[in-house]
């Protein structure tokens, strides 16, 4: 299992966005919203210039969500990890040595359940939940369970990705520029 060092993981939704982050201070970067035609080279260009790419598997246009695609995207395209709400994406990227990131909405009390559950099944490296504005949440689940916590979705300010971090977040994911740039 990967060891983070950064307390932001940027989560970028245009190439353009990848670029940027590619000549940043983070090592890891998240890929959200691409095109299987394209994540090779992006994987590539991520690599040549000694970053990590995690890539969202959920949001790959064009690939199905099995663990073919899985096996593929772990293959093929060798990012440092994959990020996923499907339980076949988690246990396929483990078989592949590959650093699994499940994501969880944690919608109400129902889902946090379903969520803990889920992390005993599967035992990804990580979880993600979501949204991430939700400390109490974030304490109680590194109480119950032994997996890391990213928190994303909905943080907005600086304050909030504090408030997740000292809740017992390792990090929080964030597709917001603004701050990217703070914690760069």
């Amino acid at each position: 299992m990967a060891a983070f060092n950064q307390r932001i993981f940027p989560a970028a939704r245009h190439l353009k966005d990848v670029e940027y982050l590619t000549e940043s201070k983070y090592e890891y970067i998240i890929l959200l919203d691409s095109h299987i035609s394209q994540l090779s080279s992006v994987a590539q260009m991520v690599r040549s210039r000694q970053k990590k790419l995690i890539i969202h598997l959920d949001l790959i246009n064009g690939l199905k969500n099995d663990e073919y695609a899985t096996e593929y995207i772990c293959q093929v395209v060798r990012p440092a990890g994959i990020i996923s709400t499907r339980n076949n994406a988690i246990i396929t990227a483990k078989k592949n040595k590959m650093l699994s990131i499940q994501r969880h909405f944690i919608l109400d009390s129902m889902a946090l359940e379903t969520s803990l559950k889920l992390t005993e099944k599967t035992k990804p490296d990580y979880i993600e939940i979501l949204p991430g504005i939700m400390p109490q949440i974030i304490t109680e689940l590194t109480a119950k369970i032994d997996v890391p916590i990213l928190a994303g979705g909905l943080i907005r300010t600086i304050e909030e990705v504090e408030s997740a971090l000292q809740a017992g977040a390792i990090a929080v994911t964030t597709s917001n520029k603004e701050i990217w740039k703070y914690y760069e």
